[in-house]
């Protein structure tokens, strides 16, 4: 049975809060940043596209989307099975979905404190 894009993703949200620390930052913004970095480095290797390692940020968002796209790809069989279209529409909705979980929707108001 093929499992829905809803589905995948969410199998790879329970991944990441499973395997995963960057989640946990304590600033809205740096949780967007890692988000950002980490998930969009993790597309592209999935995709086989080049990575941008320019900056010291990129060289670290790009060592956790290696291991997270290891981490992916030795869980999830169904990810052989799929077109650079079809990964990069699972991960923007699994990008979506972890900025509603670590940041829109979280209770924990620090992430929002100006002073923190």
């Amino acid at each position: 049975m093929e499992l829905s894009v809803q589905a995948k993703i969410e199998q790879l949200v329970d991944y990441i809060m499973k395997h995963c620390l960057w989640q946990f930052h304590s600033r809205a913004w740096d949780r967007e940043k890692q988000n950002e970095g980490i998930l969009s480095k993790t597309t592209q290797l999935l995709c086989d596209e080049p990575v941008e390692k320019e900056t010291p940020a990129d060289k670290c968002y790009w060592a956790d989307a290696v291991l997270l796209a290891e981490g992916f790809q030795e869980k999830y069989a169904w990810l052989k099975s799929m077109s650079k279209e079809e990964i990069k529409e699972v991960m923007q909705g699994l990008k979506e979905r972890m900025e509603f979980l670590t940041i829109r929707g979280s209770l924990n108001e620090e992430l929002k404190d100006p002073r923190y």
